[in-house]
């Protein structure tokens, strides 16, 4: 394209005082390249919009059930779950009616099953099996329902005893515990458990913790401690 201009207007009839030569492009380059960055800009923000979205979904996963118990006296025990589907982790919270709260925490992601009693500094290991993934699952199946409150029925409820033996021999870092257990029991000694059919009459059994699942089950494991 050719653009002309003149130098005054005196001289506007003055062919010499004409100058034609090829309209400047360097407008058109600018424009270009702010179009560009703002379109940048915008996909950056969008990006991080939807990145704090995904965020904020997995945040508000968790979600919180409260469960009233009768224990065996007939009084009724406080228990909480927070149930936190994105890491497959579902922590129990359970209160007796002397205000003493233990600590138990489902994690299917390792494959395992934590227990902190209230006024100790110890938690329990042991290997989750088919039945505790059944239960755990029935629980986070609830909480799609958005239950937020459960009362169980002692007549109709199925009642469980287990009996975990603590092998005091066989202690763990908590340090190498994933979370969230590591947090649990970092101020802790950490032991593995097994499972037996009693402690027979030559032990004792030390303390029980009760947790009922959605499934209208209910588990009484107690813990005993074995000889090294």
């Amino acid at each position: 394209m050719v653009r002309c201009w003149k130098h005054s207007e005196a001289s506007l009839e003055d062919p010499q005082n004409m100058h034609c030569g090829p309209m400047s492009s360097s407008r058109v380059p600018h424009k270009v390249l702010w179009g560009s960055i703002a379109a940048m800009l915008l996909i950056v923000i969008i990006a991080l919009g939807v990145t704090a979205h995904l965020g904020l979904q997995h945040k508000t996963q968790s979600s919180l059930q409260v469960v009233r118990i009768p224990d065996h006296t007939g009084d009724l025990i406080n228990q909480s779950a927070l149930i936190d589907k994105h890491n497959s982790v579902v922590t129990y919270s359970v209160t007796s009616h002397v205000n003493h709260t233990s600590t138990v925490i489902f994690d299917m992601r390792h494959g395992l099953v934590c227990y902190k009693p209230d006024n100790q500094d110890s938690c329990f290991l042991r290997r989750m099996e088919s039945l505790d993934y059944e239960n755990v699952q029935s629980q986070m199946n609830k909480s799609e329902q958005q239950v937020r409150q459960v009362w169980v029925v002692g007549n109709q409820t199925e009642k469980h005893t287990e009996f975990l033996g603590v092998l005091s021999g066989s202690r763990v870092e908590a340090s190498t515990l994933q979370e969230p257990l590591q947090s649990l029991c970092q101020q802790a000694s950490v032991y593995w458990t097994r499972r037996s059919d009693g402690p027979g009459k030559q032990r004792l059994i030390y303390f029980c913790i009760d947790i009922c699942f959605p499934s209208n089950i209910c588990v009484s494991v107690c813990f005993y401690y074995l000889p090294e």
